[in-house]
């Protein structure tokens, strides 16, 4: 694939609609209405909450309908941009589609804004997409590469296709809600982790889930895979021989390694620069993040773990006693598998949000106790005192954290907070 973006004559952005509406305005909806804004794209922009902040989008003329998602909005509409957080059954996007109006994700705008050279890297997997992307990003800064990181991670592609030269790679974390909506995005290198149940409750099945995902690979040049998964590619596994050991814990984060070293060499990166980065990726905030250690004891953040598998991931990394902090707002997973796992070393559970109850009920069937402290403070306010030295304290959700935070950051930035105020 060459880096043009759409096609050979795209440069000149002759394909940008003179009207489009922006349906979502958190940090990737923002983004889109602004890029369009600025290559004087007339947009509407779309939230069904009436408190979002949008004062540059007011200021690049931008036209802000806020707290509502009427169909009357698709009038005059050339095009809808769908941020990730939108599901496809929403009636302004299921009216768009009737109308035959092209609904596209944020990251098919991202994709065709990209300049013609630049080189894309797209990572996705029900796991460890943040941490692999980052450490991609890593290590082609380490090989003297110009690189943009973007997606799910946090920053609109969009928004790096703005800093993007033409000759930046950018590495893209691309989530199912992300992929849903993509047209032309087609990866240089596309990498898929790993498949596992979640976000059931946006997909309905696993299988609609699993189809959302793959859809990365439709126009890419070289795919990698895990071992064994069944799609041809370029394969890796936690085995492989990697050019230095990674300073990330757990057997999870040899498989992100390892995952982003196949990458790396598909992009000409050298050893050398692969082992540096390696050796010095602290990893991401959020996933095995050690807040501190207090009296003999380590408190971990590992909030990002939003689903069971995750969670599995971090009680895995730890040999050590642990208590254990579980609980949010539910994604329609069964948690009686993991219930059923957990290994010996989990001396204590304190269960919080609304998933509590279901995850006592799983508990419960698998001979578990546990302690019911209903939210996060009380719960580290437990596990402070039942903490011994030698033990983990690790907040590993298992759950999405909508229920009593505005997303994972914020819980993990609670737990911080609360960790550090521990005397």
């Amino acid at each position: 694939m060459s880096g043009t973006r759409p096609d050979e004559a795209s440069s000149d952005e002759t394909w940008l609609p003179r009207r489009a509406l922006v349906i979502g305005l958190a940090r990737s909806g923002i983004a889109a209405a602004a890029a369009l804004a600025r290559r004087g794209v007339d947009v509407v922009a779309a939230d069904r909450s009436p408190d979002i902040v949008t004062g540059r989008l007011a200021d690049l003329g931008v036209e802000l309908r806020l707290g509502t998602e009427e169909e009357v909005l698709l009038e005059g509409m050339e095009l809808v941009v769908k941020s990730p957080g939108v599901p496809a059954e929403s009636p302004l996007v299921a009216a768009a589609h009737s109308r035959g109006v092209p609904v596209w994700s944020e990251v098919e705008l991202g994709y065709r804004l990209l300049p013609a050279g630049s080189r894309l890297i797209g990572v996705t997997g029900t796991n460890g997409k943040t941490t692999t992307t980052e450490l991609l990003g890593a290590i082609l800064r380490a090989a003297g590469r110009s690189v943009e990181v973007a997606g799910n991670v946090g920053r609109a592609l969009t928004d790096a296709a703005e800093q993007a030269s033409a000759d930046s790679w950018i590495v893209c974390e691309l989530s199912s809600f992300q992929l849903e909506d993509v047209h032309l995005l087609a990866c240089d290198v596309a990498v898929l982790l790993n498949l596992e149940p979640d976000h059931l409750d946006r997909h309905g099945t696993f299988e609609a889930y699993r189809d959302a995902k793959l859809r990365i690979f439709e126009r890419a040049h070289t795919k990698v895979v895990p071992r064994g998964f069944g799609i041809e590619g370029i394969e890796f596994s936690a085995e492989d021989l990697l050019p230095a050991e990674p300073l990330i814990p757990g057997v999870h984060n040899r498989e992100n390694a390892a995952a982003a070293t196949a990458a790396a060499r598909t992009a000409g990166v050298p050893d050398d620069a692969i082992a540096e980065a390696l050796r010095t990726f602290p990893g991401v905030p959020h996933r095995l993040e050690l807040i501190r250690e207090l009296r003999g004891v380590r408190w971990v953040n590992d909030s990002k773990a939003t689903n069971t598998a995750a969670a599995r991931r971090g009680v895995a990394a730890y040999d050590e006693p642990l208590r254990l902090i579980l609980g949010g707002s539910l994604k329609g997973e069964d948690f009686e598998p993991f219930a059923r796992d957990l290994p010996a070393n989990v001396r204590s559970i304190y269960l919080v949000g609304a998933a509590a109850d279901e995850l006592a009920t799983a508990l419960d069937a698998a001979g578990r106790p546990y302690v019911r402290a209903g939210d996060l403070p009380a719960a580290v306010a437990r596990a402070a005192v039942d903490a011994e030295p030698g033990d983990v304290v690790l907040l590993s959700p298992a759950t999405a954290s909508y229920d009593q935070f505005a997303n994972f950051e914020e819980r993990g930035d609670t737990f911080r907070r609360l960790v550090e105020d521990l005397t």
